[in-house]
């Protein structure tokens, strides 16, 4: 994530603020300029081209900040939310808007990253959207199923998945992570094609295994000895589709820290395409400051901030990631 500043007083900003804290100008995300305007008394903003854009209706809802050209519509990340909880689902609507942060953090690096999202509407058999379930009133299981990402907002309780993360033995669990996750599976289907199922096979396994047999066996035998000398994380070993998104996961988690510590002047490589070698950029770059990074936050007394170890043939699968071809 880059570095904002209010456009009026140059106060730095959060990504999330709907308004400046120094100057109290109003405030809201224009995804065509990548960047955070100040909108007025009636939460409109024009560019310079003398377009005029909306805050998005989701403001109250879920606190979206973005801009719309619809006056009184939905912005492009709102419009790929398929379902939501219900309007009575108070619980449920507090979780909400925590996921939709969370998409959002998700498509502005994807925007960077030069990953085109194709919505269902546009494409109505493999398209994006999403639905962000309560199981207050229903069973959810996270998931990716051709373009449609279920997510169970009961994730967004802290408590919740904590216990789930202890439960299940990982090292890290969040919400933006499973959006990361989830997103893998997504361009794994839209991108990996033809040649590159060939490489990607070689790589990760042979995806026409069954999926059913190798979630059984996961759950009931965990992963195989040995383990970390090819794997980015237990979940990884289930089968080669999971294998491919939590390397996904990691290359979002990768691109995004080295892009905010740079912005910050914490790491001095201006972006991670400044690398033609995501190997380099790992080695180089993320390592060091994953390391810096883990021992702040031992200072603080809290666990580590990056908890894995990239082996090497994990850094062959990252740079198979890294070198997916942009829609």
């Amino acid at each position: 994530m880059k570095a904002f500043s209010c456009r009026v007083c140059g106060n730095a900003l959060y990504f999330e603020n709907s308004i400046c804290m120094s100057c109290s100008s109003h405030l809201g995300f224009s995804r065509e300029e990548k960047t955070i305007v100040p909108v007025d008394q009636h939460g409109q903003y024009a560019d310079a081209t003398g377009s005029v854009w909306h805050v998005c209706a989701n403001l109250s809802l879920s606190g979206c900040t973005w801009l719309t050209d619809v006056p009184g519509g939905r912005c492009f990340s709102c419009d790929l939310t398929r379902t939501r909880p219900s309007d009575d689902d108070i619980k449920g609507l507090t979780e909400y808007s925590i996921a939709e942060t969370a998409k959002r953090r998700l498509i502005v690096e994807l925007d960077g990253l030069g990953f085109a999202i194709r919505a269902r509407a546009d494409d109505p058999d493999t398209g994006l959207a999403f639905d962000l379930l309560s199981s207050v009133q229903e069973k959810v299981v996270t998931g990716h199923a051709d373009g449609i990402i279920t997510v169970d907002l009961a994730e967004g309780n802290d408590v919740h998945r904590e216990r789930l993360r202890v439960s299940m033995d990982e090292p890290y669990r969040t919400m933006l992570g499973h959006f990361r996750h989830e997103i893998g599976h997504f361009f794994w289907q839209q991108l990996v094609t033809g040649d590159l199922l060939t490489q990607f096979r070689e790589l990760f396994g042979d995806d026409r295994a069954s999926y059913a047999d190798a979630v059984d066996r996961h759950y009931s035998a965990g992963a195989p000895a040995g383990w970390r000398d090819d794997y980015i994380s237990q979940y990884a070993t289930m089968h080669p589709w999971e294998d491919f998104a939590e390397t996904f996961a990691h290359y979002l988690h990768i691109c995004d820290t080295i892009e905010t510590a740079s912005a910050h002047g914490l790491a001095t490589v201006s972006a991670p395409s400044a690398f033609t070698s995501f190997r380099d950029l790992v080695n180089g770059v993320w390592i060091p400051l994953s390391i810096a990074l883990n021992q702040i936050n031992r200072s603080m007394g809290k666990g580590p901030l990056y908890p894995f170890v990239i082996p090497s043939p994990v850094l062959d699968k990252l740079e198979f990631v890294a070198r997916l071809p942009r829609l």
